[in-house]
């Protein structure tokens, strides 16, 4: 076998810009489906943390867009928090304004919510402190910034103390900083911060006051046990109705379920244009084959002295199958290290973390060096059936 690789080597060496072509042909295929799968295996990794992040815990309680009448109330918050499954609920408002700092305007998503927000959304303090409960009673004008928000604006993260002006209820208002968090969302701002807006905490009880209302947008719950959500969320409504003597006037949503259906979509996209990708794998396959047909056209006196001096069928076809296997290997390996490569300058750009899929990484160049050694065998036939005679006699 050693002999069969020099010799492949020392054949392949002879045409070195046709041989660069076809490796690079194979290690464009395999780059593209290991960058493909990686960035989906990343996305969908990523996406998983900004939704657990964001998460609003097991369920979102909100009222049906068909009942105007109805509004989710103190009272019905308590409801909540009085069930058994319930572990804790949080109430939140949320509005998409603008905000003021420094002379600059940015469009912002103001998220009203208590002193207990950070056991369901993520919420760790960089600098500062979280809500107190003192705040929420007092409708304080207070507000928490994710890190992102306090870079934008000066450059760095703390900013504790920093005044901004926030368009509530149409007016500005003044409040104060009083705590630089790491939330939820960061990582997407990262990615699409040019389309997503900048995230503000602020008082629920203080987005009442202002806006001039008491009720809340939805109330998001976590329950104590995450095998029994559904029939938590069921629970929930049915308390609501029969609290408030209405029916089909609530709905629950399970954000574990709808993640996992974003992770089917992502997995079907992915595996989708990782197909794609791979047909460049079947043409760079048929560029070997016809590589092999040249050369075996071009070396057919070659061939004819080998056969003539005592080399059978099989040592001629094992030469061929070997360079077919040497081009789809250098190829395969090539693609491997200029995909992974991609994909890593491409999440330390945007902060990610590096997830590399082995197993499709193994499968796509097992899947490149078998099509390659097929497409080689036609090729390998035709230069094994050579008889002497014709194949010395050719010109």
């Amino acid at each position: 076998m050693r002999e069969y690789i020099k010799c492949a080597l020392r054949n392949l060496g002879r045409k070195k810009l046709r041989t660069v072509l076809t490796v690079a042909s194979i290690a464009i295929g395999v780059a593209s489906v290991v960058l493909i799968s990686t960035i989906g295996d990343v996305g969908k990794f990523a996406i998983n943390n900004e939704l657990n992040s964001l998460g609003l815990g097991s369920l979102s309680i909100s009222v049906s867009k068909q009942r105007t009448d109805l509004a989710l109330q103190q009272g019905d918050l308590e409801t909540i928090e009085n069930m058994r499954q319930v572990e804790s609920a949080i109430p939140i408002i949320v509005e998409y304004s603008s905000l003021s700092m420094r002379g600059l305007v940015a469009n912002v998503a103001i998220w009203g919510i208590d002193e207990g927000a950070n056991q369901i959304i993520s919420l760790s303090p960089n600098y500062g402190n979280l809500f107190t409960r003192n705040d929420i009673a007092s409708e304080s004008n207070f507000c928490l910034v994710d890190s992102n928000t306090a870079k934008g604006f000066y450059g760095r993260e703390n900013i504790v103390g920093k005044q901004m002006r926030i368009l509530i209820g149409g007016s500005y208002e003044d409040f104060t900083v009083v705590g630089v968090v790491q939330s939820g969302g960061n990582a997407m701002q990262n990615l699409i911060g040019e389309y997503l807006p900048m995230f503000v905490y602020v008082p629920y009880t203080t987005m009442q006051r202002l806006l001039g209302r008491s009720s809340f947008d939805r109330i998001a719950v976590k329950v104590h046990d995450s095998a029994v959500v559904d029939q938590a969320a069921k629970d929930i409504v049915k308390g609501l109705e029969y609290a408030n003597r209405t029916r089909g006037g609530y709905n629950a949503e399970n954000i574990a379920q709808q993640k996992d259906n974003l992770n089917n979509l992502l997995s079907i996209v992915a595996t989708i244009l990782s197909s794609i990708a791979g047909i460049s794998l079947v043409v760079a396959g048929l560029g070997i084959m016809t590589v092999m047909l040249v050369s075996v056209n071009e070396r057919t006196r070659e061939i004819g002295i080998k056969k003539s001096i005592g080399a059978s069928r099989g040592i001629i076809m094992s030469e061929f199958l070997v360079e077919a296997f040497t081009i789809s290997s250098i190829g395969s390996m090539i693609g491997v290290v200029v995909g992974v490569l991609l994909a890593l300058i491409g999440c330390m750009l945007f902060h990610i973390e590096v997830l590399l899929n082995v197993r499709m990484i193994l499968f796509t160049v097992t899947f490149a060096v078998v099509s390659g050694v097929i497409c080689g065998v036609y090729p390998s036939w035709i230069a094994s059936n050579l008889r002497p005679v014709d194949a010395l006699r050719y010109e």
